[in-house]
Parts: C-alpha cells; sequence; structure tokens
C-alpha cells in the first residue's frame, strides 16, 4: 500500500525585516514590538510568544505573527516555573532565523544552540537567573500564584523587562553582519 505524501503547506510570504538607519532604531522598534502584544489589554500574548513574535518579525521570517509555537512556553513551560518564557520565545525565533541563513541543518542547530547558549548566559548575568520561578518569586501552577501574578501586576515589571532585555539583545541579529559578527563571537568563545 502506498503511502500519502502530506500536502505541502502554502508557502506565505515573510514579513519584511525592521529595517532602518542603526540598529539601534531596529533594537528599538523590536522591543516596541514586543511591549505591544505582552502589554495588550487582551492578554493575548504571554512572554514566549512576545519576545518570539518581536524577534521573528524583526528578523523578516515567514509567519512571524504565529505565535502558536511558543503559547506552551509561557511561565516558564506550561506555568511550571522552568527556563523563562522569554528566553525560550527567543530560543524558537534564533533557531528559526538559523534555519534560514545556515544553509547545512546541523551546522544551523550547533549555531542556534550556541547563540542561544550565550543569551542564557547574559540572562543570568543580568537578573540572577534562568527560571521563571525564581525570577517572579511565585509558582503560576497554582491558583493562588497565578492570581498574585496577574493581580500585583509581577508580569508588568519583572517579566516586561526580561523580554525587553531577550528582544533587544538578538534583535540587532537581523542585520547581517550583526549576526555574523556574533555567530564569531559565540563560535570563538566556544573555541
Amino acid at each position: 500500500m502506498a503511502r500519502r505524501r502530506p500536502k505541502a503547506a502554502p508557502t506565505r510570504k515573510a514579513s519584511p525585516p525592521v529595517t532602518s538607519n542603526s540598529s539601534a532604531d531596529d533594537r528599538d522598534a523590536a522591543i516596541r514590538r514586543a511591549r505591544s502584544l505582552f502589554l495588550d489589554d487582551t492578554n493575548a500574548h504571554g512572554c514566549a510568544e512576545s519576545a518570539m513574535v518581536a524577534l521573528a518579525s524583526a528578523f523578516g521570517l515567514p509567519d512571524a505573527e504565529d505565535s502558536s509555537a511558543a503559547m506552551a512556553f509561557n511561565g516558564g513551560i506550561a506555568y511550571s516555573g522552568s527556563t523563562c518564557g522569554a528566553i525560550t520565545g527567543a530560543a524558537v525565533a534564533l533557531g528559526r532565523l538559523a534555519g534560514a541563513r545556515v544553509a547545512n541543518h546541523g551546522e544551523a542547530k550547533r549555531t542556534a544552540r550556541k547563540l542561544t547558549q550565550a543569551l542564557i548566559a547574559s540572562f543570568d548575568a543580568e537578573f540572577g537567573a534562568t527560571t521563571c520561578r525564581v525570577l517572579i518569586g511565585l509558582d503560576l501552577a497554582t491558583d493562588a500564584g497565578h492570581r498574585a501574578f496577574i493581580e500585583g501586576g509581577v508580569w508588568r515589571g519583572a517579566c516586561m523587562r526580561q523580554v525587553e532585555f531577550v528582544v533587544g539583545s538578538l534583535a540587532p541579529l537581523a542585520n547581517e553582519s550583526a549576526w555574523l559578527e556574533r555567530v564569531r563571537a559565540v563560535e570563538a568563545d566556544n573555541a
């Protein structure tokens, strides 16, 4: 019996990358995009989704507005308090960018991992931790913890700063020369 081949997904046009006269403008535009998603009154996008969409948009990746790949990463992966959703959402965007820029799949994975490792190290240096539960001091898996998180505004303060940090750190990679420079730097650090 012949196996059916899955239908190819329709190709979608890539979002135009954030463009401006300077990488600082690109960075600021990506941060504004992340803020608009994260602080929207509908609460449609959590930390992981906001970081991923803002970066995918800045990078000009196809389907940049589709946040579904990062939905379960909010709250340290499904509210488990594990790795901060800003980091995991950014890792998804980095993987997609590496896949778009590096032809060899194995090399793309290696590059995405090294860039993500560097992000994790800088995040930890900035905030003193990388896990959601430690960063916010609450257990989002409980009703009381989640209620305190929302009502106390932790997400508008601490979480927003973390999303801004990862987006601001990585948005400049939309520029090809900044990308190459950063890749060379993480490769040299790991040599």
